[in-house]
């Protein structure tokens, strides 16, 4: 480890431009010397670090910081993979971790380079404090971006035992600003949406392509994708999404708050949704399981009209939804242009614990007074699919104090994704408020 690293859990920002440097790109992952250099730093500070490698090159780590005992074990995880970027179009080089204009620029501040080097800041400086009142366990994982196969679910498969206690755990995303109607709320995720991998098929005859053909399967696919594209599947009101709302609501001027409990109301969902605009766009998601295509693939030749074209789609559900409903949902789009040939994906864990939110929530308003916090429900998936398996509960929470005109989802994935250098100390000192806390006794 370079002396200049020595104290670099002082400075988070310089820390996630360190981890940004590594090209974690998933495909094809690469974190290996990512991890390297995570690890010398928490051994450097006396602290045990098991590797775990399903494949070559992509290894995750578990820490644990032993505690007195007089709590749970708490764990902080996150994954180390990004999604590629395009070196064309950002302001300042992806990989480079340039820090400008008061941020730390490149893929993977916000997705989740930025809530790892939270998180490792927060443990390196409670194990120079001495032993918190329960052990905590740090995690970072391979593979996140494509499922977790080499990562989370192969270590919670093969080795559970790496999370011996543990039944709250943080990771990412929550604890950001969400403004809708004027006012600002802090949404904690407690739960998130499950996967629907489908992949479909558009038959029709096959022929030479200097001969005219007409309504073959290029044809036929062309008109699956633009039904899908404007197709709504039905509006379902989910608990953790109604109480969310009711929360929102609750601080409202009453002509807002009349207005946004429509939103838990079938009927009047997406008139509503359409109103808000943008909020309206974020707060979809949480309504509806949604499908989106993603991949197509078909013919061989240029001068050969192929007789069948292959779709890919992104589904996303619901709790208390699965893939083969998500399916049935979309079938009025696919009428019998479209075949279904594979469906795979899991349900999102239904039942949610909120035994952890009530610290969360005080954590939070410790560092703004009056912060409004709100449960979640991300629109996504995440890691956290696989610990559910183990009975441990997630909350979605790298707290960032955004100011307005820096967007959030908006930049994950995207170009110019970046975090302000002061979210990632605010974030820092609350995670580390949390470690010195302790986990409460589960109920």
């Amino acid at each position: 480890m370079a002396a200049a690293d020595e104290r670099i859990h002082e400075r988070p920002a310089l820390l996630l431009q360190r981890l940004i440097r590594f090209d974690t790109s998933n495909p094809p992952g690469r974190e290996a010397a990512c991890a390297d250099y995570i690890q010398r730093l928490l051994e450097a500070a006396g602290v045990p670090v098991t590797r775990y490698e399903h494949e070559p090159g992509r290894p995750s780590l578990v820490a644990r910081l032993s505690g007195r005992g007089a709590l749970p074990a708490l764990l902080l995880y996150g994954h180390l993979d990004v999604v590629p970027a395009a070196a064309d179009g950002w302001t300042h080089p992806p990989f480079e971790g340039e820090i400008a204009d008061g941020c730390v620029w490149g893929r993977g501040a916000l997705d989740m380079k930025g809530g790892v080097a939270m998180m490792l800041a927060a443990f390196l400086r409670a194990a120079e404090k001495g032993a918190p009142p329960g052990d905590v366990v740090l995690a970072f994982f391979a593979d996140e971006e494509a499922g977790g196969v080499h990562g989370a679910r192969y270590v919670v498969d093969e080795h559970p035992e790496a999370f011996r206690g543990v039944r709250y755990a943080i990771s990412e995303f929550g604890g950001f600003p969400f403004r809708i109607r004027g006012r600002t709320f802090y949404p904690i995720r407690v739960a998130e949406r499950g996967l629907a991998a489908i992949e479909l098929v558009v038959r029709g005859p096959a022929g030479h392509g200097a001969r005219p053909m007409r309504g073959g399967a290029m044809a036929k696919a062309g008109d699956v994708l633009r039904r899908l594209d404007t197709f709504r599947t039905p509006i379902h009101i989910t608990p953790v999404t109604r109480r969310m709302i009711e929360a929102i609501a609750d601080r409202l001027a009453l002509y807002d708050a009349v207005v946004l409990r429509g939103l838990v109301r079938p009927a009047l969902t997406d008139r509503i949704l359409a109103s808000f605009g943008k909020a309206g766009r974020d707060l979809e998601p949480l309504f509806r399981n949604t499908v989106n295509a993603t991949m197509i693939r078909g013919g061989e030749r240029p001068n050969v009209v192929p007789s069948e074209i292959h779709i890919g789609l992104d589904g996303r559900l619901l709790p208390g939804y699965g893939p083969e409903e998500l399916v049935a949902e979309i079938q009025p789009a696919l009428r019998r242009d479209a075949e279904v040939l594979a469906v795979h994906g899991h349900a999102p864990q239904a039942e949610i614990d909120l035994g952890l939110f009530d610290l969360l929530t005080r954590l939070l308003v410790s560092r703004i007074p009056g912060a409004v916090v709100i449960p979640y429900l991300l629109p996504g998936g995440s890691d956290g699919r696989h610990l559910a398996r183990l009975g441990i509960q997630t909350y979605g929470y790298t707290p960032m104090n955004l100011p307005a005109g820096v967007p959030f989802f908006e930049a994950i994935h995207a170009r110019d994704e970046r975090i302000p250098v002061a979210a990632m100390e605010f974030g820092t000192e609350i995670l580390f408020s949390l470690i010195r806390t302790g986990c409460p006794p589960v109920s």
